[in-house]
Formats: structure tokens, C-alpha cells, sequence
């Protein structure tokens, strides 16, 4: 076992879990992904050997047939993963989400007819906030839920839909006229279920394609399009009583979200130090490997101390979530600084590799064009910073 980002106070079964999927890992993924990235193929096979392991009910309650394990569980499975190839976890990081949304909020309806499912991946789950004109401000979207008699119909246009074609379900942030004095008192949370694929997938619900990326290939991202789309109150998460919580209940799952973004540029940042010193003991120059050059030495040592750094920011935030305790100002942080210091890790292994880092033979090419989404995702890093020194000012108020 290496020695960085290890993890103290894991149980058996816990220990048991990490050290299949980093089996899993080195056995089906690594080996595959290179391929499998060029080619932007969806890697079916190992979602598969995924779903034979449980790993998309891993946090599902074992009353629904999951394995009922904690967000921390599910955070170093996601670090081992992003190891391997970070489009696998993002697979099941929206799924996740989902699931958590549906059992932390959802209908006793809701959670028996779609958690079971869920469990097992015969249900997939997609995340969606963002629209074409919105980004991290999320008050500003247009899409919109209107009340016809006891049904609702919602038109708009989502972006950034990761599984938006695979996924069954779609936990989908709209407004709706609540009356309440703040615009995210006016927004609601609609499971909008569909048929996988693309094109009109339900009633008025088009997922037209997917969107073409610099990186993060193999798994699709998507856009949505609500032309008209009918659904009942029993639709709306957690059922009708629940119209107008939707940000609250979204925000809840952004937090599990950002500790699932902590965790996978660990796992990247674990595979690129792995690169660089694997290639800094076996490379020569003027007489040496370059390992024993001070210049790259110190690079490593720089490289380990951030990953450590990283790891531990958001085991903690893991914990905390996993404790019942709020964690928002914990996970952006880890959040933050384990993407920053992603992006810095994976570069620092790309010099490391010389010439050779630039040619798409060696795996350190794709991890640079991985890492700057992590700066991105589930929030930008001036995001996490406003959510951070707001929850900062509020403890240390005058």
C-alpha cells in the first residue's frame, strides 16, 4: 500500500471496499482508459463490472438492497476511481447525488419505487441546475414549473447534464411562483423520470446530443430541453408539500457534490505523482535519473505534501456530513484546494515527463486536460471562496 492519503479509523468493511475498487482499478480500468478516452467511448464494460461489485448502491440504505455505506466510503471509492480515470466517477457522482437527494428528501413513494432500482443501476440519475445563461448563479434561472390544475408544466433549457442520456432520472431545479419574499423561496425540485438515450426521451423532454469537451470524455454531457413537460405533484421531491424547497434541498446535495470533486482530483493527483516519480526513477539525464536530481526531488516532495493536504481536507469534510453536522464551509474548502492543487500536481508531472508528456501516449497527456474541470465543477474556486469567507465572517462576526 502506498504511503500518501492514506486514511486513519476505516473500518474492516470499509478497508475491505477500497481495496477491491483500487483492485478494480489497476485490473480494469487503468488499463483500458487511455483507449477508451481517445475514442470518447462509453466504457460499458466497466460499468457493468461496477454494478456486479454494488458500487452504485453504495449509499443507499441496505432496507432499499444498497450497501447503506457513508459519504466517506463513498469518497475514497470515488479518489480510487478518478485514479483510474476520472470519467468514471463521474458516472456515479450525479447518481450519488441523486440517490442522497431521494433519501434525505424524498416521498416514502419516491424512495421505495426508486432507490431499489437505483441500487442496483437498472435506475441511473442525472443532476441538473445550470442552464445556458447560468452558471454559478443559480437565482438567475429561467426555467420554470407553471400550476395547471393538479399537475405541473415545465419549460425551459437545462446545460451541463453529466449521464444526461443514460440516466432514467433527472433531479431538475426550476422555478416555481410560491409566493415567497426570496427568489429561492420560489424554486422547486422535480424528478423528471425519462427513457436513456437521446432525443425526445419523455413528453416534451429532448436531450438533444452530446456536447463535445476538451477533456472528461467517455461519459456524456448533455443538454435538456422542457418543451411543455407534464408531470404530477407527486413528481416535485419529497411530494407536494415540498413546492418551493427545491434550492435548500439542491444546496444539500452541492455539498456532497463538492466532497465528491475533493475527492476526485485526489485520485488524479494520486495517479499523476504515481507517473511522475515512477518516471523520475527509470529516466537519465547527465548521468542520473532524474530522481536524484534536487530540481525534481523537491518537485515530488511538494506534489506528496498536497496531496496529503488535499486528502485530509476532505476526509474531513466526509466526516463531518457523515456526523449530521453542516459541512459547507468544510467542503468548499476541500473543494478549493483539492482541485487547485490538482491542477499544480498534474503539471508539475507533466514537466517531469519532459517532451514525453506532451504525446498522447502517455496517460500524464489526458490527466492534464481532466484536471482543469475539477476548477470548475460543483462551483468555480472564486465560488467555493465566497461560500467559505461568508461562513468565516459569520463565526467570527465583531
Amino acid at each position: 500500500m502506498a504511503r500518501l492519503a492514506q486514511t486513519p479509523g476505516l473500518t474492516d468493511v470499509q478497508r475491505s471496499i477500497l481495496e477491491t475498487v483500487r483492485d478494480f482499478a489497476d485490473k480494469e480500468i487503468i488499463p483500458h482508459a487511455q483507449r477508451l478516452e481517445h475514442a470518447d467511448e462509453y466504457p460499458t464494460d466497466i460499468l457493468d463490472g461496477m454494478r456486479e461489485m454494488g458500487l452504485f448502491g453504495l449509499t443507499i440504505d441496505e432496507e432499499y438492497g444498497g450497501l447503506g455505506e457513508s459519504l466517506l466510503t463513498y469518497a475514497l471509492v470515488v479518489e480510487q476511481l478518478s485514479r483510474g480515470w476520472m470519467s468514471i466517477s463521474g458516472i456515479v457522482n450525479t447518481h450519488f447525488i441523486v440517490a442522497y437527494l431521494i433519501s434525505q428528501h424524498g416521498s416514502a413513494e419516491q424512495k421505495a419505487r426508486l432507490l431499489p432500482k437505483m441500487a442496483t443501476g437498472e435506475v441511473r440519475g442525472a443532476f441538473s441546475m445550470s442552464e445556458p445563461e447560468t452558471g454559478s448563479d443559480v437565482s438567475a434561472i429561467k426555467s420554470r414549473a407553471v400550476r395547471d390544475g393538479e399537475h405541473y408544466v415545465l419549460n425551459g433549457q437545462k446545460m451541463w447534464l453529466t449521464n444526461g442520456a443514460y440516466s432514467s432520472v433527472v433531479a431538475t431545479l426550476v422555478k416555481t411562483d410560491t409566493g415567497a419574499d426570496s427568489v429561492y423561496g420560489n424554486m422547486s425540485t422535480f424528478l423528471l423520470e425519462k427513457e436513456p438515450g437521446f432525443g425526445e426521451t419523455a413528453p416534451g423532454l429532448t436531450i438533444p446530443g452530446k456536447i463535445e469537451k476538451m477533456g472528461y470524455k467517455g461519459v456524456e454531457t448533455t443538454e435538456m430541453v422542457l418543451d411543455g413537460v407534464t408531470v404530477p405533484d407527486s413528481a416535485i421531491l419529497g411530494g407536494a408539500d415540498q413546492v418551493g424547497r427545491g434550492f435548500y434541498q439542491m444546496m444539500d446535495g452541492i455539498e456532497v457534490g463538492r466532497v465528491n470533486v475533493a475527492a476526485r482530483a485526489c485520485g488524479i493527483s494520486i495517479r499523476a505523482f504515481e507517473l511522475a516519480v515512477g518516471y523520475a526513477q527509470q529516466r537519465k539525464t547527465f548521468g542520473q535519473p532524474l530522481a536524484k536530481h534536487q530540481a525534481i526531488a523537491f518537485k515530488l516532495a511538494e506534489m506528496g505534501t498536497k496531496i496529503e493536504a488535499a486528502h485530509a481536507l476532505m476526509v474531513n469534510a466526509a466526516r463531518l456530513k457523515d456526523a449530521g453536522q453542516r459541512n459547507d464551509v468544510e467542503a468548499g474548502m476541500a473543494k478549493l484546494l483539492a482541485s487547485e492543487y490538482c491542477a499544480e500536481v498534474v503539471q508539475e508531472a507533466f514537466r517531469i515527463h519532459g517532451g514525453y508528456g506532451y504525446s498522447k501516449e502517455y496517460e500524464i497527456e489526458r490527466l492534464m486536460r481532466e484536471a482543469p474541470f475539477l476548477l470548475i465543477g460543483e462551483g468555480t474556486s472564486e465560488i467555493q471562496k465566497t461560500i467559505i469567507s461568508r461562513g468565516l465572517l459569520k463565526e467570527y462576526k465583531l
